[in-house]
């Protein structure tokens, strides 16, 4: 452990910190998940709903830091395309 005062804080700071980004994450990787599971099921319409659901959510993890934006775009990127290859089949 740290001695000195502001050591301290920042180790405080830390653990705080690190339990907002893993709720974020866990909050991406849900959204995420939703939409491959609506794919899985083979259900265009809730497949769709839960897309325009997880686009900001992908967007605003994002702009906290936690993911880059070129991850967040190839993630956004491969869900819609499956998603368009379900209205094809």
């Amino acid at each position: 452990m740290a001695n000195i005062a502001s050591a301290r804080k920042r180790a405080r700071q830390a653990v705080k910190n690190r339990a907002h980004n893993m709720a974020l994450r866990s909050r991406f990787r849900t959204s995420m998940k939703m939409v491959l599971k609506a794919i899985r099921n083979g259900d265009q319409e809730a497949a769709n709903s839960a897309y325009r659901n997880a686009v900001p959510v992908i967007d605003s993890t994002v702009g906290k830091g936690l993911i880059h934006r070129n991850k967040a775009a190839r993630h956004k990127s491969r869900l819609n395309a499956r998603i368009r290859k379900m209205g094809q089949a």
